[in-house]
């Protein structure tokens, strides 16, 4: 495994190096060493490294999203809380309702399996979109209407919608017991929850923070084991039946630091901000790594049509939700691009569906389609969105 590090950091370190010098994000470039690394083509990543790369992706992704939580504002958020509210379940409704009705005829699912299949690619990456948003957020791009902070806090919702109405569909066609209604209300439920313990969390480090005043390093790292603690505390959590979101609660612990000790948590981000090179290269690499492109070229034309035709009525329903609003049409186009990218939900649970058929002596087959599909839409949207929000950031203002 060891060996495995040194040659993902080396190479990644090489990739984002060589990226940056054609003005294309890093994260481009460790995606393309995951993927030829991973078992697609080289097969050289070694059996514990995989075992171990979900709880690296996951470490990572926490810190990115401390990271975020540093830079959200109150007054900015109660700018854009409304239309963030939007964003976090509309594109993706009108995402998942194309699919669902176009699955059947392209792909030869029943209506079900493509409303499964439409709740897990509905779902945006918050892997690809936040560390993006803090990046413009640090060099002032679209702050002045708070345009980074929207699509961090309306990204990191719409996860938690998306997973809840596919847990609800794949509930429903395996036959077990669920109670829809309780699963609608536990969206806002564990939103609330999510947020309350990360404010509660962030409330007592800022004290002991204050009270034995540690260096910043230590301060940072205490944040992220805490951090770790907070979303590993909601599978149990979760057993008592209490709906808890935990990466809300991240980002929640991370807001109340910066708006209580502003200066603390100054120090904080700039210690996670060096943290984050090499969480960044773990987290996009292992991505990467678990693409499979042989499961990918599965879909074929017609998965890969109706991907792209999910993606148009996201960007419809993206628009939609910023009708009336005081964005200029530019700063539209940057906010539909940057909802598109694909990969951490995906790769987290596109393989829900067949683990869940063959668990139930169910035909597989649909579920075999719905990963290669679910694979598929990581390779058309995560590099190249990533790209493209990069190329789109030129469209925002930078605020002086």
């Amino acid at each position: 495994m060891a060996i495995n590090l040194a040659e993902i950091i080396i190479l990644c370190l090489v990739a984002d190096y060589v990226c940056k010098k054609f003005n294309i994000p890093g994260l481009v470039g460790m995606l393309i060493i995951g993927i030829l690394l991973g078992p697609s083509f080289m097969n050289l990543l070694h059996n514990e490294t995989m075992v171990v790369a979900s709880d690296l992706r996951l470490i990572a992704l926490i810190i990115i999203l401390l990271r975020a939580g540093l830079e959200l504002k109150k007054e900015t958020l109660h700018k854009v809380g409304y239309r963030a509210l939007l964003l976090s379940f509309f594109p993706a409704f009108i995402e998942a309702f194309v699919i669902t009705l176009l699955g059947p005829s392209l792909l030869g699912l029943t209506r079900l399996e493509s409303a499964i299949l439409g709740s897990i690619l509905a779902a945006v990456s918050p892997a690809v979109v936040v560390p993006m948003m803090v990046k413009f957020q640090k060099e002032k791009r679209g702050t002045e209407k708070g345009i980074p902070t929207l699509l961090l806090a309306a990204s990191s919702i719409d996860d938690v919608v998306v997973i809840v109405g596919y847990s609800i569909l794949l509930g429903i066609y395996t036959g077990g017991k669920v109670n829809v209604a309780y699963a609608i209300v536990s969206v806002p439920l564990s939103i609330i929850i999510g947020a309350l313990f990360g404010l509660l969390v962030g409330f007592i480090l800022y004290h002991f923070f204050d009270r034995y005043n540690p260096r910043a390093t230590k301060k940072a790292l205490s944040v992220i084991g805490i951090s770790i603690i907070s979303v590993q505390l909601g599978s149990f959590v979760e057993s008592f039946h209490i709906p808890y979101a935990a990466l809300i609660a991240v980002m929640a612990l991370g807001f109340i630091l910066v708006e209580k000790r502003e200066k603390s948590a100054h120090e904080i981000s700039r210690k996670l901000e060096k943290i984050w090179v090499f969480a960044e290269i773990i987290l996009f690499s292992l991505v990467g790594a678990s693409v499979d492109v042989r499961v990918a070229l599965q879909a074929g034309l017609m998965g890969g049509f109706l991907i792209i035709l999910g993606l148009i009525g996201r960007s419809i329903g993206t628009w939609s939700c910023l009708i009336k609003s005081k964005f200029t049409y530019k700063e539209r186009l940057f906010i539909v691009i940057s909802y598109l990218p694909k990969a951490t939900v995906q790769a987290a649970i596109g393989a829900g569906p067949l683990i869940a058929m063959k668990s139930n002596n169910m035909d597989s087959g649909p579920g075999e389609i719905i990963l290669a599909v679910a694979v598929l839409s990581i390779i058309i949207t995560a590099a190249p969105g990533a790209y493209f929000i990069n190329k789109a950031a030129s469209l925002l203002e930078v605020e002086k």
